[in-house]
């Protein structure tokens, strides 16, 4: 726009005129595409928006092998340039976050109501895989304290693991196959999106549930209880503390806490200054070593705490013909499998792409989908159960200077040596040390700080991230993150259907048009209406875009009669961008 005062005009009208300055810009139609190649645009940009295969155009028929190799497998990309300094830094981390992995495999397992062993299982073979197919430099394997609860709450509705062991380790196994084959799936079909449907405060929100609920399934083992509770809420487990006050035992109450401020005190020094990472990286494993020789060396089993007792030496054993692909309990397999599944995979891509930004590289969604998912295939045939990248183990590994996946292969070596020669050091380990390992890691999930930050930044956020929160604490944490998830689904339904709609002004001296209630220095121009609408136009939200902007105009005129004035244009902005992430120049 164009404004002009003129003498003779200002002489004869006290307020000068506005004159427009108007270019015409005819439209013409796109070139013409059959529905075929519509079709195929639309497709490409909805399953393919980063054309992986646009790598392999003009290359011979040879190197379009080698770069069909390096896609598959990372490993074969930065391989051959691996040198020996790399190795260094990879193994010092390897070993670091094997002092880490070790206690909290066994730990999880715990939670999951599997053998301590599975754990450490199912820190030896995944990680292997994730080495060779996987993409993050920085991302550690191994269980995770979430996929741990949810598995073990979900099988044991049907079946129990104290009476029938046999079946629920099968299961368990079997739910991993299904995690793996749908998280793979989802990779392969380019799929990846569907786990942007957890936003961040869906995620914060239904990890902090969790986080409780793992915590307060710590209190069995650290106030020593015998008779548990089975249900998960905060009610049931909270009455059932309460109503066995009387198999409390204050030795197992006093270690646990020794231990607990032990672990919680190293992960505030880590915390605080970064570079000793190493302290909060040992303390678990010092905590096991320590409490192990206390016990044994005071005969504590005998006193009222409960240890671990002899775990079974060797490497995994098979159990691909443990897999149950049949029978009753088929149903609870896929829909426990399908859970664990999207959880694990949204933190183990979370995590991969936060360090990734650090550190200045990309890591492809859909290919650590499939390795995530490739990983725990083969790992429900090697006695494994559901893996993932751990923010804590990350956390650690990176901290400790990892370069490549190599410290993940460092972290298997290192486990695999504990499971042949040193598994009969952990057989007086106390169950309460695992207890308070568990409720150590599991408070870095609640994070009050991005809580605030959402509340100041969107409201309905909010609600949704305390339904995640609630829903988890009193119902159950698949039905907790299903009402947060819906109700985040309601709300990109409701932006779609019911877009904003806000009246610019121009700030002065500038050719810019910001919103009037934001930019207070923004200036309405008389007889001109602007309207902004932050969405794209569909048949889904037409007729109320239609019935708002004729309430705006009346708004306007009843104002501008007020004033005595007369609305003369109406100019949409209809880019679809919130005014406060781009200048409109009119």
């Amino acid at each position: 726009m164009e404004y002009s005062n003129s003498n003779n005009t200002d002489q004869q009208h006290p307020q000068s005129c506005l004159e427009i300055a108007m270019e015409v810009h005819r439209v013409v139609p796109p070139p013409h595409e059959s529905t075929i190649q519509k079709l195929k645009t639309t497709l490409k940009e909805t399953f393919f928006p980063d054309d992986p295969l646009r790598q392999f155009k003009g290359q011979p028929a040879k190197r379009k092998w080698v770069l069909g190799a390096q896609y598959l497998f990372p490993i074969l990309q930065w391989g051959p340039n691996y040198t020996l300094k790399l190795f260094k830094s990879d193994v010092v981390s390897g070993l670091t976050i094997a002092s880490l992995a070790i206690p909290q495999g066994i730990s999880y397992a715990k939670l999951a109501n599997l053998p301590p062993i599975v754990g450490l299982y199912s820190s030896f073979v995944p990680p292997l895989v994730y080495a060779v197919l996987g993409s993050s430099r920085d991302l550690a394997v191994g269980p995770v304290s979430i996929a741990s609860l949810i598995l073990g709450s979900m099988l044991r509705q049907e079946v129990s693991p104290v009476n029938d062991p046999v079946l629920f380790l099968q299961l368990a196994f079997t739910t991993t196959f299904f995690a793996g084959l749908f998280q793979a799936s989802l990779g392969f079909l380019r799929l990846g999106f569907i786990i942007d449907f957890l936003s961040k405060a869906t995620l914060i929100g239904f990890m902090a549930g969790a986080a409780i609920i793992v915590s307060l399934q710590q209190l069995k083992a650290l106030l020593g209880i015998t008779h548990f509770t089975k249900k998960m809420g905060l009610v049931p487990v909270l009455s059932s503390v309460f109503h066995n006050t009387n198999e409390w035992s204050w030795q197992t109450i006093l270690m646990g806490v020794c231990f607990l401020v032990f672990l919680l005190v190293a992960r505030h020094v880590s915390i605080k200054k970064p570079k000793l990472f190493w302290v909060s990286a040992g303390a678990p494993l010092v905590s096991v070593i320590l409490s192990t020789l206390l016990v044994f060396a005071f005969k504590a089993q005998h006193n009222g705490i409960s240890i671990i007792g002899k775990l079974q030496e060797g490497l995994n054993p098979p159990s691909w013909n443990m897999l149950q692909f049949h029978g009753s309990h088929l149903g609870l397999s896929i829909k426990t499998g399908l859970v664990t599944g999207i959880i694990s995979l949204t933190e183990g891509i979370a995590v991969g792409r936060t360090f990734a930004a650090l550190r200045n590289y990309k890591v492809d969604g859909n290919k650590e989908m499939m390795a995530i998912g490739l990983m725990n295939m083969v790992g429900s045939s090697t006695s494994c159960y559901v893996t993932t990248g751990a923010f804590s183990r990350s956390a650690v590994n990176h901290n400790a200077g990892a370069k490549t996946a190599v410290s993940n292969i460092v972290m298997s070596v290192t486990v695999m040596v504990t499971l042949l020669f040193l598994m009969p050091l952990f057989q007086y380990t106390p169950n309460v040390v695992l207890g308070a390992i568990i409720v150590s890691a599991v408070v870095g999930l609640i994070d009050i700080p991005a809580a605030c930050q959402i509340w100041k930044i969107d409201k309905f956020d909010f609600i949704v991230m305390l339904c995640a929160f609630f829903g988890v604490i009193f119902i159950s944490v698949q039905e907790g993150l299903a009402i947060a998830v819906g109700i985040s689904v309601f709300k990109i339904l409701l932006q779609i259907t019911r877009p904003k709609t806000v009246m610019l002004g121009n700030i002065p001296g500038t050719d810019i048009f910001r919103d009037l209630h934001h930019y207070k220095e923004s200036m309405k121009i008389p007889g001109f209406l602007i309207l902004s609408v932050e969405a794209p136009i569909n048949f889904a939200n037409s007729t109320y875009l239609n019935e708002r902007l004729l309430r705006w105009i009346e708004e306007y005129e009843a104002d501008d009669q007020k004033k005595q004035s007369s609305l003369r244009f109406v100019l949409l902005e209809m880019s679809g961008k919130p005014v406060s992430s781009s200048n409109h120049e009119l």
